[in-house]
């Protein structure tokens, strides 16, 4: 496998089924992992970075792309879900993704037909992203009670101009794509169903929560955010959107003020987030992209977005000075602490344990 300085962000994807993951602090990882992913090579463009969803390596004439993400579970679609999010951060530079190499850890030698579902659904979500995997490693261990897959995804910049975290400018307007707290939710549904169902949720909600998950890639609308003069574009993971805008904001050294009014919260959404009390705000959202756009490419990223299907809202604008300005029935609250380690969901399963 590669190595794994290409974990840029040193984060995680999901929890399932009674098996949490998360990420350390903004403070642990100064401490304790940026000393160490220091560099002289030149051709390392952009190496170990807080917010950063790709490292940047230039490789003769060209730019390499690359991320890896890690998924611990025992749902049906492991092997889909870890494609997909693995591909999702390489997009979020403007570059598809074209190469993946996956980690595929089963818990005992027997589990040979686990393995090849997870390698069955993994070749799934290669095809319908356009991407082929190229190798990997796959092997069975005694200290997994579920399986565990990463994957490192790669493309190549081939001439464009790539996009990162830290570029906002003031100015720019705050656009959300699709609806906040998807994933999140769907995890909900999926792993908490027999809550949902005791605290009132119906059927039909759970049907339509758990739906959800089959938005999870974002790499057709990064692709064109970033072709129309985005200039930062990150997809929302742990911490969800306050935490996403929170490290575009600080990675770019601006602030930001966003109207909640006009945050896209789906029904389905809004009534599992009454029922179970979390903030869809700090819920894990895959599927989600936070970009900022120049004031006068926003018609053009609507109308691009508009053709795929794909839903946009404007939210706020990129202004001076430092963390995100939140609009509230007319009352304002400044967040400036980046939070990495929490979010909504790890508070569920705290409120909610499942079994292993």
């Amino acid at each position: 496998m590669t190595d794994n300085r290409f974990s840029v962000t040193f984060n995680f994807l999901s929890a399932y089924k009674g098996f949490t993951m998360s990420k350390f602090s903004l403070e642990v990882l100064e401490r304790r992992v940026f000393p160490f992913t220091e560099t002289e090579d030149p051709d390392v463009l952009l190496g170990a970075a807080f917010g950063e969803d790709v490292a940047l390596t230039r490789v003769g004439g060209d730019v390499l792309i690359s991320h890896v993400d890690p998924i611990v579970g025992a749902i049906g679609n492991i092997g889909w879900l870890a494609v997909h999010v693995a591909c999702n951060d390489v997009a979020t530079s403007g570059a598809p993704p074209r190469w993946i190499q996956l980690l595929v850890l089963v818990p005992t030698v027997g589990d040979e037909d686990l393995l090849e579902q997870i390698m069955r659904d993994a070749n799934r979500a290669a095809k319908e992203i356009g991407v082929s995997i190229i190798g990997g490693h796959t092997g069975y261990t005694s200290g997994l009670s579920r399986p565990l897959v990463a994957v490192t995804a790669l493309g190549s910049a081939s001439g464009r101009k790539l996009v990162r975290t830290s570029g906002a400018q003031i100015g720019d307007h705050v656009l959300v794509t699709k609806g906040i707290a998807l994933e999140g939710t769907a995890i909900l549904a999926q792993d908490f169903s027999d809550v949902a169902l005791k605290l009132g949720l119906s059927e039909r909600d759970i049907e339509k929560a758990h739906h959800l998950m089959s938005e999870v890639s974002v790499v057709p609308e990064a692709l064109a955010i970033a072709g129309l003069g985005a200039t930062a574009i990150h997809d929302v993971t742990r911490g969800g959107l306050l935490e996403t805008l929170l490290e575009i904001a600080h990675l770019s050294g601006v602030g930001m003020e966003v109207d909640h009014s006009r945050l896209p919260i789906r029904p389905v959404v809004a009534r599992l987030a009454q029922t179970f009390q979390f903030d869809p705000l700090r819920m894990i959202s895959s599927g989600t992209l936070a970009a900022t756009v120049p004031p006068d490419r926003v018609k053009d990223v609507r109308n691009a977005l508009t053709k795929i299907g794909v839903l946009l809202s404007d939210v706020g604008q990129v202004s001076d000075g430092t963390g995100v300005s939140l609009l509230r029935k007319e009352e304002t609250k400044h967040y400036r602490q980046i939070r990495c380690e929490e979010d909504e969901l790890t508070r569920m399963w705290t409120l909610y344990p499942r079994e292993g």
